[in-house]
C-alpha cells in the first residue's frame, strides 16, 4: 500500500463501487502494527496511510472516509494517573508522524482497549466493579481530581494526555475495539457470560447518553464493540473464541438488550441489512480492515 497505484487500485476495487449504496467512512491501515515484532511493517505503516489518503484524494473521497490505524493500548508507556499518559519512547519517531497526520487530515486516533485484561491480570486489585461500569467508589487523578468510575473512560483520557504531550488538542479518540469475553480458560478470570453482558449493556447504556470522558466532558465517547459474532476457530485461549455478542447461527449469546431492536438474525440474503442496522443502532464507527 505504499505503491500509490496499488492503494488506488485498491480503493477503486474495494472502496468506489460500493460507496453509493453503504456508508463507509474510516480505512484502518492494519491493526495493533506498532505493538508487534515486524520492524518492516512498522516502518511502513505511515507511508501506507499516507499513500492511501493521497489515492482518496485523488478520486475525491478523502473528505468522506478517513484514513487511521488501530492501536494495542500497549503503545503507552504510563497509562496511570490519566492526566501522566505518555507514550513509549521507543515509539516516539513512529506516533510523532501519525499523530501529526491525523491532526492535518482531521482523523480520528483508534485506540484497542480492553480492561478485562488489566482484571484477569491483577483481580486481586483491580476492581470488578470499577472495569464493568457497575457503582464503584472509582479512582481520582491527583493532578487533575478528575473523578473516573470506569476504566475505560480512564484509558481513553490516558490516551488523548499522550497525544497533548506531542503538542496535538486537535486530534479526536475513539476506540476501535472494546469488549468482554463470556468465556475463558482457567486462569483466565472473570471471563463469564454474566460479566460479558454487564460490561456490554452497561457500556451501550452510556453510549446512548452522548456522554464525554471526565478530561473531554464535550466530546461523545464513539466506541466500535468486539466483536459480533464468537470466532470458533480463532487460536489462542478460550477467550479469543468468546467475545461475540451472538453466536454464529444468529443466536445471543447473552441478552444486552438489543431484542427489541434487532430481528432474529438467521443465514440469509437479509443478514446483511440487520448487521448494518445493529451497527447503526450502537452509533458504532464503519471500519474496512
Amino acid at each position: 500500500m505504499t505503491d500509490p497505484v496499488n492503494a488506488q487500485t485498491w480503493i477503486q476495487q474495494h472502496v468506489q463501487p460500493y460507496i453509493s449504496q453503504t456508508k463507509i467512512t474510516c480505512i484502518t491501515v492494519g491493526n495493533e502494527i506498532l505493538t508487534g515484532n515486524d520492524t518492516r511493517l512498522m516502518s511502513y505503516l505511515f507511508p501506507a496511510m499516507q499513500t492511501i489518503y493521497g489515492a482518496l484524494s485523488n478520486l475525491r473521497l478523502s473528505r468522506e472516509v478517513y484514513v487511521t490505524t488501530a492501536h494495542s493500548i500497549g503503545i503507552l508507556s504510563n497509562s496511570f494517573p490519566p492526566s501522566s499518559g505518555t507514550f513509549r519512547p521507543d515509539l516516539a519517531e513512529y506516533m510523532q508522524r501519525i499523530v501529526n497526520f491525523h491532526s492535518q487530515t482531521n482523523s480520528p486516533f483508534l485506540i484497542n482497549a480492553y480492561p478485562f485484561f488489566a482484571y484477569k491480570d491483577n483481580p486481586g486489585q483491580v476492581p470488578l466493579d470499577y472495569v464493568l461500569f457497575q457503582p464503584n467508589p472509582g479512582t481520582m487523578d491527583p493532578i487533575t481530581n478528575l473523578k473516573y468510575d470506569n476504566m475505560l473512560y480512564a484509558q481513553i483520557d490516558a490516551v488523548y494526555s499522550a497525544i497533548k504531550a506531542m503538542g496535538y488538542t486537535n486530534v479526536q479518540v475513539k476506540i476501535s475495539e472494546t469488549g468482554w469475553p463470556s468465556r475463558g480458560d482457567s486462569n483466565e478470570v472473570g471471563a463469564t457470560p454474566q460479566n460479558a453482558r454487564l460490561y456490554n449493556s452497561n457500556l451501550l447504556s452510556r453510549l446512548q447518553q452522548n456522554e464525554g470522558t471526565p478530561a473531554k466532558p464535550s466530546v461523545p465517547v464513539e466506541i466500535y464493540v468486539f466483536a459480533l459474532f464468537n470466532e470458533n476457530q480463532k487460536p489462542g485461549p478460550a477467550s479469543e473464541r468468546n467475545y461475540g455478542l451472538y453466536y454464529p447461527d444468529g443466536t445471543p449469546v447473552y441478552d444486552i438488550g438489543l431484542q427489541g431492536f434487532l430481528p432474529r438474525m438467521a443465514y440469509s440474503a437479509s443478514w446483511k441489512n440487520e448487521l448494518s442496522f445493529l451497527v447503526l443502532f450502537l452509533s458504532l464507527a464503519s471500519l474496512i480492515c
